[in-house]
């Protein structure tokens, strides 16, 4: 199912994704979609879609979470990545969640590769993790 947020992205937004070649477009529409469906999920969505320093952004509307982003470049085509607040612990997390399911760069990037196949449900329990991380932080309080 494809939410009203998904189809009525800013043309910005999609223009990220018209200049791409066709394997990397095809992962990050995947990604895109995984990170919806991540909203839905947990509440938070619809999600905005934004262009944040030149990158797909996706913003929880209810300020449950953290923005997440996704990224590729042809400095390293084989490659897409999430990106995440650098001041978050989500990395870490997702680091000692999923060892083996990606490749993860300090405490601000998950790596994805843009051909074969991808843990889809880890991905997605990570934008959701992302999306719920300060609603998540406060219900850890005493």
């Amino acid at each position: 199912m494809t939410s009203e947020a998904e189809t009525a992205a800013p043309r910005a937004f999609l223009s990220i994704l018209e200049v791409m070649p066709e394997q990397p477009r095809a992962r990050l529409l995947r990604l895109r979609a995984l990170i919806h469906a991540a909203g839905r999920a947990t509440d938070t969505g619809p999600l905005t879609e934004t262009l944040k320093w030149g990158q797909m952004a996706f913003l929880p509307a209810r300020r449950a979470g953290t923005t997440l982003r996704l990224s590729w470049s042809q400095a390293t085509p084989d490659v897409c990545r999430l990106l995440v607040h650098c001041q978050t612990t989500l990395v870490d997390r997702f680091r000692d969640r999923f060892p083996d399911g990606f490749a993860y760069e300090g405490n601000r990037a998950v790596c994805i590769p843009v051909a074969g196949p991808m843990p889809e449900a880890a991905f997605q329990q990570m934008a959701a993790m992302a999306l719920t991380y300060h609603r998540d932080k406060a219900a850890a309080r005493p």
